[in-house]
């Protein structure tokens, strides 16, 4: 993969992509969410452990198990968007290293060690959270990422009686551009990054 990608692709995953709170009356397909999990399930894990697991939250029924849930602030967006999905982490994800990284007994690195399993569930289930959002730009979906919710509520509304824990939210369709605020500062290069 040597070849640089279009400046219009650039824009479309990065520099003209926004976060959305509002969203347009634009349904999303059942087989579009499948695509979306299709390209985010190829990026990289740490030994291609892949904890994340995904519930697309759609149904009028899901949605009302979530509000709970919610911050009184992200209501309304979560409760407008075509679909939220909860990204979540299984932290028995090494149970399938065997299938996923058969080259070694990865298993035996985690198993007894917590530490080392709730570092990487965490850590891999937010990047996988992230390949998911750069997914759905791809897709041409908008997405507004978020905490503020209940964790625990989340948990055991969704999670019950399994070793599978939430992460963070994100809202997912065609978003709104004509309630979009303008677009907050970033750091520059130099107050972020060194070339050493």
């Amino acid at each position: 993969m040597t070849t640089r990608l279009t400046q219009e692709t650039l824009d479309q995953l990065f520099t003209e992509a926004r976060t959305f709170s509002a969203w347009q009356d634009k349904a999303v397909t059942p087989e579009l969410i499948q695509e979306l999990y299709e390209l985010t399930k190829f990026a990289p894990t740490s030994v291609n452990g892949s904890p994340a697991r995904f519930i697309f939250v759609t149904s009028p029924e899901a949605k009302a198990k979530l509000k709970p849930a919610l911050a009184e602030g992200n209501i309304d967006k979560t409760m407008n968007a075509p679909f939220t999905v909860i990204i979540a982490a299984d932290y028995s994800f090494y149970e399938h290293l065997p299938q996923l990284f058969p080259q070694a007994d990865a298993k035996s690195w985690f198993v007894g060690n917590e530490a080392l399993i709730d570092a990487t569930a965490f850590r891999n289930s937010s990047l996988q959270g992230a390949y998911l959002i750069m997914a759905a730009r791809a897709l041409g979906l908008d997405s507004g990422a978020m905490s503020g919710f209940d964790n625990a509520a989340v948990d055991a509304a969704f999670f019950a009686d399994t070793n599978t824990r939430s992460n963070f939210l994100i809202n997912l369709g065609y978003g709104d551009v004509n309630k979009l605020h303008p677009r907050n500062p970033r750091l520059s290069f130099d107050q972020a990054a060194q070339i050493l």
